[in-house]
């Protein structure tokens, strides 16, 4: 289980580094210390020349050589927005590929690797997300291996409204070749590291809740159906489900002896986010309310509700 840490804001090109170092590596037991590896980073952008971490301070020996390494064919919960709701545990699958020189084994007690999503700017990342442990990682060939991950979502620590948005997903990579991550004599030089920016994108979406309730039960055929409900969405800053107001919602219906449900028509939530409308009766079936989601709020379909028609 990797340490996790919430923050406003941290500053710094690959500033997640801060985030993603484990108390004790999950498969092999050696331990990592999150300011050496942001320590490896810092040294790693100096010695090219990259202006991100001009406040830093350099490695004390040597500057860590750029990991011939790559990632490619990332994709974040099979390329589908990742919803959470007000305090859920929600755990998104990542895959992707990397290739790599010959001799290079991602699996090394000493060597650490991760794919991670962040909110804001490469050099100065609003938030982090990222697994809870480490990827697992196949051998395909001496150069390729396939790897699986996770972004494991807490809702209720980590998330705030403003995170309801797109997310980008970065690479990194350490090797630290036999150095002891929490020495204070490293030899940077022999210390690999690459990171790779902007893999892929992904949605960040607060849940949405709905229900559905058709009166009277049963109904004489030709007569009205009054079908009532409520919208509601995940507010991750005070951690409740507040009405959703103005949204435009579909009442759908299918036949009871059918699994498709049609569109009926389209209603508005009211400032609470109640929903309500009528229908004249025709034959029985279930009515439910779908909504389509936005930007940064999930799609969601109320649990049909049985009316039988008389």
């Amino acid at each position: 289980m990797r340490i996790r840490a919430t923050v406003a804001a941290v500053s710094g090109a690959l500033a997640l580094s801060a985030f993603v170092v484990p108390a004790a590596h999950a498969d092999n037991g050696t331990s990592f210390n999150h300011d050496n590896l942001v320590k490896a980073a810092q040294a790693a952008h100096h010695a090219a020349g990259k202006s991100a971490f001009s406040t830093a301070t350099p490695a004390d020996t040597g500057a860590p050589y750029a990991l011939d390494l790559s990632f490619s064919n990332v994709k974040i919960n099979n390329g589908k927005s990742i919803n959470a709701g007000t305090t859920t545990h929600t755990t998104a699958p990542v895959t992707y590929t990397v290739t790599h020189a010959e001799g290079i084994d991602v699996n090394a007690a000493d060597f650490m690797m991760d794919v991670e999503i962040y909110r804001g700017s490469f050099d100065n990342p609003v938030n982090v997300l990222f697994g809870d442990d480490f990827p697992t990682c196949t051998v395909v060939s001496a150069t390729q291996d396939s790897c699986k991950g996770t972004i494991d979502v807490y809702a209720g620590i980590e998330l705030t409204n403003a995170d309801a948005t797109k997310w980008t997903a970065v690479g990194f990579a350490i090797d630290w070749n036999d150095q002891d991550p929490n020495s204070d004599n490293i030899d940077w030089s022999k210390v690999g590291y690459v990171d790779q920016d902007a893999l892929a994108t992904t949605s960040l979406k607060r849940l949405t809740k709905a229900t559905a309730d058709g009166t009277p039960e049963p109904v004489v055929k030709g007569k009205t159906i009054t079908v009532s409900g409520k919208l509601t969405l995940a507010n991750w800053t005070d951690h409740k489900y507040h009405g959703y107001a103005g949204q435009s919602v579909q009442l759908q219906f299918r036949k009871k002896e059918s699994t498709t449900y049609s569109t009926v028509k389209t209603v508005k939530s009211d400032s609470a986010g109640n929903l309500k409308t009528t229908v004249t009766a025709s034959v029985d079936g279930y009515f439910r309310y779908y909504f389509a989601g936005a930007s940064y709020s999930a799609q969601v379909a109320a649990t049909g509700d049985y009316v039988g028609v008389k």
